[in-house]
């Protein structure tokens, strides 16, 4: 593995100085351990790299849960100036729009232990899982538009759900500037039989209890409490937004070229013809991801209520990981207008910012960071100090730290299911491959990878969330 200089400047806090062609520093966060595990692929050289791509601001960074990705480390968060920057599709990532969902629900943890394998099956057979699997929905080429310029507020507006869900996503589930017109027939083609399954890879439905509350003002905002039950949904674009990704990283490279550093940070600038046709069709594919979500909820909302005729299951929040978005930070003490990128890293903007829900603004946007499976998930709500250390932004999850070939000769599906039943917990998934694949023991401890952000107070903790049933794509 190429060495790479670095400092530790903080407990949890590393940097890569700016040398040779960077145009900016890096900046990880990571614990001791943490980092003996970032340095193990080659993040911290992608980090270094991104830092050399025209129009950065201020630094590269990386963020606790950091691993090897495509282009950006997974983790890898920038922002740029919207003259001079550029957009690279390798700082979203192919999964365009993923997000992770936390709905609050009237069920008891006695209701819940009693009937598990019968909720476990009804909310696996609601959300058709695994690589191309189709939905129950079959959209027409006006349909599908339709759905690229709407996300959840279309879904809501054919019956899927209600106004309430939308308000509690980010960007109330519709990002504005959209052209599904340029949007290419293989990816409409892709999408048009995907909207409400889930997936494959760690995408995956889970029934968690609330296990532990340390914030109790922010707990109480979002109307969480202890041994409360909560349905937490992991997912996105489905082969709609992967095929997005491809056809722009082509596209950029046929008329670009690619950066010397690394051909999978191939980019356009923010204002050129290209550069914006991406960004209308990578929102086309958010939309996507948010609408997919939303007929998801409603999947299983009407199929519970067979069960519990008064099940009722309501949005918290949902935000998204994978995304590009112009949003106005303090750069030199002045607001600026920048685009960040964030690729498997989630926002977190702290109180009275504008653009999360009204009831939140008093303490903060919910941050959602699930674990591996069968570990604990979590709450965070985001924080002023975020704005200044990391263009607002936090971990998404525990993180890779062994390859899915590595982890498949260390245990069976069978082994996985054991350590899962021991730990009372039920599981169904959509391939035994998967199971395998997604094993606890190939990610992070997701623990210290919050315990990073909350000590560099870019995302403080709210509720631990444990784990009853798993739903695996």
């Amino acid at each position: 593995m190429e060495e790479i200089e670095i400092k530790k400047i903080s407990e949890v806090e590393w940097e890569i100085p700016k040398t040779g062609k960077m145009l900016v520093p890096g900046r990880i966060f990571a614990s001791d351990d943490l980092m003996d595990k970032i340095k193990q692929d080659k993040t911290l050289s992608q980090v270094r790299n991104v830092a050399m791509l025209p129009g950065i601001i201020e630094k590269s960074m990386a963020m606790p849960d950091a691993h090897q990705g495509y282009g950006f480390s997974i983790g890898g968060v920038a922002a740029f100036d919207i003259d001079k920057g550029v957009i690279s599709p390798g700082g979203v990532g192919y999964d365009i729009g993923c997000s992770v969902r936390l709905l609050k629900t009237n069920l008891t943890l006695e209701q819940v232990e009693n009937n598990k394998e019968k909720i476990t099956d009804t909310i696996y057979n609601a959300t058709p899982s695994g690589v191309g699997v189709k939905g129950k929905l079959s959209l027409s080429d006006k349909e599908i538009n339709e759905v690229l310029e709407g996300g959840a507020q279309w879904a809501v507006s054919q019956g899927y759900g209600e106004e309430q869900d939308y308000l509690h996503m980010e960007e109330q589930g519709k990002m504005q500037d959209t052209d599904p017109s340029i949007v290419s027939q293989r990816a409409k083609g892709r999408g048009k039989n995907q909207l409400g399954t889930l997936g494959a890879g760690n995408h995956f439905l889970e029934i968690q209890r609330v296990d532990e509350v340390f914030d109790k003002k922010a707990a109480k905002a979002f109307g969480l409490e202890e041994k409360q039950i909560v349905l937490m949904i992991h997912c996105g674009s489905r082969g709609l937004g992967h095929q997005v990704a491809s056809d722009y990283i082509k596209k950029m490279e046929e008329e670009h070229g690619f950066p010397e550093q690394d051909r999978e940070l191939v980019n356009a600038p923010i204002k050129s013809k290209l550069g914006k046709e991406y960004l209308q069709s990578m929102n086309c594919a958010i939309n996507f991801a948010f609408a997919n979500k939303q007929v998801i909820t409603h999947n299983i909302r009407q199929e519970l209520k067979k069960l519990f005729p008064n099940f009722k299951a309501e949005v918290i929040y949902d935000v998204c990981h994978n995304v590009a978005k112009f949003e106005k930070h303090k750069i030199n003490n002045k607001e600026k207008e920048v685009l960040v990128m964030r690729k498997g890293a989630t926002r977190s903007f702290g109180p009275d910012n504008k653009q999360i829900p009204k009831n939140y603004q008093n303490v903060g946007q919910p941050i959602l960071i699930p674990g591996s499976m069968g570990t604990s998930s979590w709450v965070l709500v985001g924080t002023d100090k975020a704005e200044q250390a990391s263009f607002s932004s936090t971990a998404h999850g525990a993180g890779r730290v062994k390859s899915r070939t590595a982890i498949k000769q260390e245990f069976t599906d069978k082994q996985i299911q054991e350590q899962l039943r021991e730990k009372g917990i039920s599981l169904k998934a959509g391939s035994q491959r998967g199971i395998v694949e997604e094993a606890p023991q190939a990610y992070k401890n997701v623990d210290e990878v919050v315990n990073v952000s909350h000590k560099a107070g870019i995302g403080n903790l709210v509720a631990k969330l444990k784990p009853i049933i798993v739903i695996k794509g």
